[in-house]
């Protein structure tokens, strides 16, 4: 791993640029960047910058931040929670010197693990600046985080899905008869995760009821998440309703997350909120968040920084309240943040690699917008990389096209593709249910499943629901 002192490492051009200006410099192309105004002007300048900041000792990281201390609760966490004593197998190395080793058999599932509290997400950043996408695949593949509610998420050799049955109106039969449908294609063991139309209190009870229903009354050792503000999602909680993952959308900085409404006190009030319930049965990872690049510029809150490295600080977020899921939305923003399939692919595996280098349950939503140079060759490019990679989940939408938030993203059979393509298999608690239900057979392959399976019969209730 080297002993070299830190400071020989440093190169003139390496010390006369910020950290903040070399991080975003040595980025590769991505259409933010440029709309920001701190992307590399041509690629000698982003070449010279990545050799600049491969040779930056990662103690640098500690003294100077990208986002001042004293302006950013963001930053104040990423510093004051830094364990210095996993940081020290590494401590002496330079951002080039850490991405050689990641990619050592040395840098073991054991080793990373153990590794994660010492990095901060700068660190993490800077050594994906300089990696290809095999050295992300690589390194991400050798990132095991696993959690747990109602089943067990992440394990070697699995591969979950979020059911996401949305619905313009959330007419509660049409996202039953997807969530049913998604069901019987084996979707659904990371979390039925509803994005309401509708965020009236009043409408997420009612979501979170029938969900509800549907997971007690088939016994689907699974979770349920309407994807609300903390805040609705606490008064939620205030009126009975069955709240088993609370879910925000979060970014790297103080101000982003001001735009969103949230502070790190608001998420830590809604954490207690939803672990006071105790509704897991195999573990209390209770949060969900979902980032993606692009968000803090899109919020006026960038502060010069560029969006792969906003994207990593948003992780530090994430892992203060030990998430169930962490999801990546990665093309969803738009092209005016990432222009086109070759953009969507590269930031989508660098979010899926660093937030598993700091110890996060990462999950990708393989997504673009209408208007974004993408298609669906693109996602069906990223799904299989990702899958190869060790993601722990992607999504699972009716025909992959989302009709409530007009977007292109997987489909329930992209995932069974790419659980048969590598040998995959659902959350191992989930797989058994499906088994018993005769969706799946005894090898994990999916069965035919007749009009009159017991799952395929929308409950009466849901009228009922629908009258409230």
């Amino acid at each position: 791993m080297g002993s070299t002192g830190a400071a020989s490492h440093t190169s003139p051009g390496a010390r006369q640029k910020s950290l903040r200006e070399l991080l975003a410099l040595a980025s590769p192309l991505r259409s933010g960047d440029v709309l920001a105004g701190v992307a590399a002007r041509s690629e000698e300048e982003r070449v010279a910058a990545q050799m600049a900041l491969a040779e930056v000792p990662l103690t640098r990281f500690l003294n100077e931040c990208v986002v001042p201390y004293e302006d950013d609760e963001v930053t104040r966490l990423i510093i004051d929670t830094h364990d210095a004593g996993a940081f020290a197998p590494v401590r002496s190395l330079t951002v080039g010197e850490l991405r050689d080793w990641l990619l050592t058999d040395a840098a073991d599932t054991d080793a990373l693990a153990a590794l994660a509290p010492g990095l901060t997400p700068e660190m993490a950043a800077a050594a994906a600046k300089l990696m290809r996408v095999q050295d992300l695949i690589l390194v991400a593949s050798k990132c095991r985080v696993v959690t747990r509610f109602r089943d067990t998420i992440g394990l070697p050799g699995r591969f979950s899905v979020r059911l996401q049955p949305n619905h313009p109106t959330d007419d509660l039969k049409g996202i039953a008869a997807s969530t049913l449908d998604g069901l019987c294609y084996g979707c659904g063991d990371a979390v039925i995760g509803i994005n309401p139309a509708t965020d009236s209190v009043d409408n997420i009870v009612r979501l979170l009821r029938m969900l509800d229903d549907i997971i007690q009354r088939h016994a689907i050792p699974t979770q349920s998440c309407v994807l609300t503000h903390v805040t609705t999602a606490m008064e939620a909680i205030r009126r009975g309703a069955p709240v088993d993952l609370c879910f925000q959308s979060i970014a790297g900085t103080e101000r982003a997350n001001a735009s969103f409404g949230i502070s790190l006190d608001l998420l830590a009030e809604a954490h207690e909120a939803t672990l006071a319930l105790h509704r897991g049965t195999l573990g209390d990872n209770v949060m969900y968040f979902e980032t993606g690049q692009g968000s803090a510029l899109s919020a006026g809150a960038h502060h010069g920084v560029d969006q792969q490295t906003l994207e990593a600080r948003a992780y530090a977020v994430a892992r203060r309240f030990r998430p169930l899921l962490v999801n990546t939305v990665v093309g969803f923003i738009g092209p005016e943040y990432l222009y086109n399939g070759k953009q969507i692919t590269r930031a989508g595996l660098e979010d899926h690699c660093c937030g598993k280098l700091l110890g996060l349950p990462m999950g990708v939503d393989i997504c673009y917008t209408n208007h974004a140079e993408a298609d669906q060759d693109d996602m069906d490019a990223l799904l299989t990389l990702l899958a190869a990679a060790g993601c722990n989940f992607v999504m699972g939408i009716p025909g992959a096209d989302d009709i409530m938030l007009n977007y292109q993203s997987t489909s329930f059979h992209d995932a069974a593709y790419a659980r048969k393509l590598l040998g995959l298999a659902p959350a191992p608690e989930f797989e058994a249910w499906l088994k018993a239900r005769g969706i799946l057979d005894a090898s994990g392959d999916l069965l035919p499943v007749a009009p009159d399976h017991g799952l395929l019969a929308i409950p009466d209730q849901l009228a009922a629901h629908d009258q409230e």
